[in-house]
């Protein structure tokens, strides 16, 4: 097994290995899960999860998988969840995961902080139903905001938003497995990679509470565009990186209301 995986091209065929032995119920289902594996699908997908946080997340084949580096804007989001005067984690804080995919950050943002009230959204509708399965709280199937109900608006404390944030011209050169088995628009994010973030940025002032905070991961190279559809939006950008994990979040403050 540990051959035939090694073949494929799986660099850590041993660890592998392991993980497939323990959730076969079966030799034929075993099998079954190294041939789809050597087939190229990503082993979260032949498991059925990934973990995520210390969580083991729901993951059809076709669903965006979670990368370890989304962990760091979960860390940040729940900082500014307990810490910042605007967003205390009291009952009824609300959350928001936009472009949710299966539904991690919500689902780790819930068992991190759960006297928070959760939301998530996807457009993806096998995304949703992993989601639904995932995360404690609603989720719906729409267009960013669209699905979500009128009665959040001015009230959301964390709006956290994975977008696709590939650039179109750059989607070849990812690896096959996000390539062949992801879905393009969980990774397309337009001509420069922020048309979907722009959206996000342009929308955000209208659902967040005032002192509330947009949380955007991006690459490094994309920050200062970002961060200006950020400024441009209202918010107030700040940016946070984690070397080991190779992840940039833009993270955009909306001031507070102006006395009347």
């Amino acid at each position: 097994m540990v051959s035939r995986l090694r073949t494929a091209g799986c660099v850590f065929a041993e660890d592998e290995a392991a993980l497939l032995i323990s959730m076969a119920r079966t030799p034929d289902e075993l099998d079954a899960m190294v041939e789809r594996r050597a087939a190229g699908l990503p082993l979260e997908q032949v498991l059925g999860w990934a973990e995520f946080c210390g969580q083991r997340i729901v993951v059809e084949p076709g669903v965006f998988v979670p990368r370890r580096r989304t962990e760091f804007l979960v860390q940040q989001a729940v900082l500014l969840l307990r810490d910042s005067p605007g967003t205390m984690a009291r009952p009824g804080a609300v959350v928001v995961d936009l472009c949710c995919g299966a539904g991690a950050i919500a689902a780790a943002l819930a068992a991190a902080v759960p006297e928070a009230e959760v939301h998530a959204v996807d457009l993806d509708p096998a995304a949703v139903r992993c989601a639904r399965r995932n995360v404690p709280g609603r989720v719906y199937q729409g267009d960013l905001y669209q699905p979500l109900p009128a009665r959040l608006r001015g009230r959301v404390g964390i709006l956290a938003a994975n977008v696709p944030y590939v650039p179109t011209g750059e989607i070849g050169f990812l690896p096959p497995e996000a390539r062949a088995h992801e879905p393009l628009v969980a990774l397309d994010g337009g001509p420069d990679g922020l048309d979907v973030l722009r959206r996000v940025a342009v929308g955000a002032p209208e659902w967040l509470v005032p002192g509330g905070h947009l949380l955007i991961e991006t690459s490094e190279r994309q920050v200062p565009a970002a961060s200006a559809a950020f400024a441009a939006s209202g918010l107030t950008p700040r940016v946070a990186t984690a070397d080991e994990l190779n992840a940039t979040v833009v993270i955009g403050t909306l001031g507070p209301a102006e006395a009347s």
